[in-house]
């Protein structure tokens, strides 16, 4: 109920701020925006989203209108226009979110913001997640993954979504930090763990509430992190890691991040690196699942590996993570089917001209990256899990599953060092069985596998790795 009445008066003020803006709508996209005050929202709600915007596309074309979530949106399903807002004339688009979730994250974070300070934030992010320090982190990330594994051969059933969650909080932290004094990281890990149940909830402040429970481990995680910054300026020791490069990062006049800034964006890289990276490895062991004879080759390539490796007594090397070729290919095909990021929100800082359209000022502006990856015409047959489609690069644009342009994911190469390593230690010691048969997808809001692929592991033995190795 409170959600609705959330959505009601969103919508509500979005339909006032249009009929005291009229424009000409002449021009506007075809599409419909839907009931007076509640649009399309219920109908977007009551199916498949991908399903929504894909009906939506068939019927209007590759741009269309539609009124969602309380506000008026124009609708993007192709490369041209995605490369349109997001590259060549993003500056007229600038990111947009809700007051709440911003509060949740930090409004001084990276991803709130365009121009100058954007610009400065994001070098340093990508500074820090160069492939050169990325090398360094291939020992760690692998010690994290073969702990996670071995503590999931227990024989119950997990949620592998969940524990994937906990894998990748645990190597967000390690790219951040390096490595955290226990307390402190039992500390943030309880702390964001609130914050995360509370950032899709309703945003109310009442006692009790999850989003004030998560206002207030916000506030905790603040203090921790402050505590943390603190320690290490005393310490004065130039790390690479990201609050190396934040902490000894100036400006142009001599000025240094506030604790503030630096705080925010470290909450927002923990927040980017978490769920994301957690739905992609989740839907990577569905589809090797889901295709046995595809799961034996990968196999077969990693096998070769780990008897390079004297049976798996010497770490992975980051040489041996960049000739992973098949596996490479079964996550970028998984990235495209999957598409975990559907689609990404910019709001029209002026009104904009586009193939004779016209966006609206104040509208939001939606590239459907879901309905690009899963177009016939660049992808032939897009249901069919393959990843032999790229054998050859995807043609310019139709393949953006970290986004595109200055807003782009500034840390995919540590989510696929990630994956490539899962994948290594996963295939060439253990086995999972799914647990249940439902199938499907649910959101969260990004989409994963029904309940989360409840599957139970189990690592090999001896004698199961020399009865594989033999029969290949």
């Amino acid at each position: 109920m409170l959600m609705h009445v959330f959505l009601f008066l969103g919508a509500l003020s979005c339909y006032i701020f249009i009929k005291r803006n009229r424009r000409d709508t002449s021009k506007l996209p075809p599409g419909s925006l839907g009931w007076p005050y509640i649009g399309e929202t219920l109908q977007l709600y009551s199916q498949d989203p991908n399903v929504f915007f894909a009906k939506k596309q068939k019927r209007y074309g590759e741009i269309f209108k539609t009124h969602i979530l309380g506000c008026p949106s124009i609708m993007l399903a192709s490369p041209e226009a995605a490369r349109f807002v997001l590259v060549n004339q993003a500056h007229l688009f600038k990111p947009t979110y809700p007051k709440s979730k911003e509060n949740l994250i930090g409004p001084l974070a990276l991803f709130f913001h365009q121009g100058e300070y954007h610009t400065r934030l994001r070098k340093l992010v990508q500074g820090s997640l160069s492939l050169d320090n990325l090398r360094r982190l291939v020992p760690d990330i692998e010690a994290i993954a073969v702990s996670a594994l071995d503590s999931w051969a227990a024989g119950h059933v997990i949620n592998t979504f969940h524990e994937m969650k906990k894998l990748s909080f645990e190597v967000g932290i390690l790219a951040i930090f390096g490595h955290l004094e226990a307390t402190q990281k039992e500390q943030l890990k309880e702390n964001y763990s609130i914050l995360d149940k509370g950032y899709n909830s309703f945003p109310t402040k009442l006692p009790g509430t999850p989003y004030k429970k998560a206002f207030l481990a916000r506030k905790r995680l603040q203090e921790i992190l402050k505590e943390i910054i603190s320690e290490r300026r005393e310490k004065r020791v130039t790390e690479k890691d990201l609050l190396g490069s934040l902490l000894n990062s100036k400006d142009e006049k001599g000025g240094v991040l506030s604790e503030d800034q630096i705080a925010d964006n470290i909450i927002g890289v923990l927040f980017a690196a978490q769920d994301t990276t957690a739905s992609a490895l989740t839907w990577i062991l569905k589809y090797l699942h889901d295709h046995q004879k595809l799961l034996d080759t990968v196999k077969a390539e990693q096998k070769v590996i780990y008897e390079s490796n004297d049976n798996g007594n010497l770490h992975l090397t980051w040489a041996q993570t960049r000739n992973m070729p098949i596996t490479y290919k079964v996550i970028m095909e998984s990235l495209r089917m999957a598409s975990i990021i559907s689609f990404t929100f910019r709001e029209a800082v002026t009104d904009v001209k586009y193939k004779g359209y016209l966006i609206p000022k104040g509208w939001k502006v939606m590239p459907l990256f879901r309905n690009i990856h899963h177009n016939p015409e660049f992808f032939p047959n897009p249901q069919e899990f393959d990843p032999s489609r790229f054998e050859v690069a995807p043609k310019p644009n139709t393949f953006m599953p970290f986004g595109s342009g200055v807003h782009a994911c500034p840390g995919n190469e540590l989510a696929k060092l990630e994956m490539l390593i899962m994948v290594h230690h996963l295939v060439t010691r253990y086995r999972w069985e799914v647990e249940g048969s439902e199938s499907g997808i649910q959101y969260g809001p990004f989409p994963i596998p029904m309940h989360g692929f409840p599957a139970r592991f189990h690592k090999e033995s001896v004698e199961e790795k020399r009865r594989i190795c033999g029969a290949s």
